[in-house]
């Protein structure tokens, strides 16, 4: 199973059953991924439990006026498609507004600091 369309899934399934907080399997990839959408406002906090050997990864949802702060959270870059772009053709998301996050040789960023820091990558998901 594809564990970032799982991870994605959850977020949007406790969104609107409007969930403060979700908990999931961990990885390093969604812990990246998690940090990024808490750096750029999406999410209020990640932390990570352990329970024994079991790690999980537990996030806490942001809403502002009763309404989630990810309108929309969708993958682009799937198991059987993955999508690379080069660094001159990282896509703007809904004119700037929204967020493509890039998993870059430099490890996960936004759409932005790819631009800055000129690296190309696989395009993961875009959020609104």
């Amino acid at each position: 199973m594809d564990q970032i369309a799982d991870m994605l899934t959850r977020i949007r399934n406790a969104q609107r059953a409007k969930k403060a907080d979700l908990e999931m399997p961990c990885s390093n990839f969604k812990i990246a991924l998690a940090r990024l959408l808490e750096k750029k406002g999406y999410l209020n906090k990640v932390e990570i439990v352990s329970e024994g050997k079991k790690t999980s990864l537990k996030l806490g949802l942001k809403y502002l006026d009763n309404e989630p702060a990810i309108k929309n959270i969708k993958q682009i870059s799937k198991q059987g498609q993955r999508i690379y772009v080069g660094k001159g053709e990282i896509p703007y998301v809904k004119n700037g507004y929204g967020m493509a996050i890039i998993s870059t040789p430099k490890g996960v960023l936004a759409d932005k600091e790819a631009r800055e820091q000129k690296l190309g990558g696989e395009v993961i998901c875009e959020v609104w």
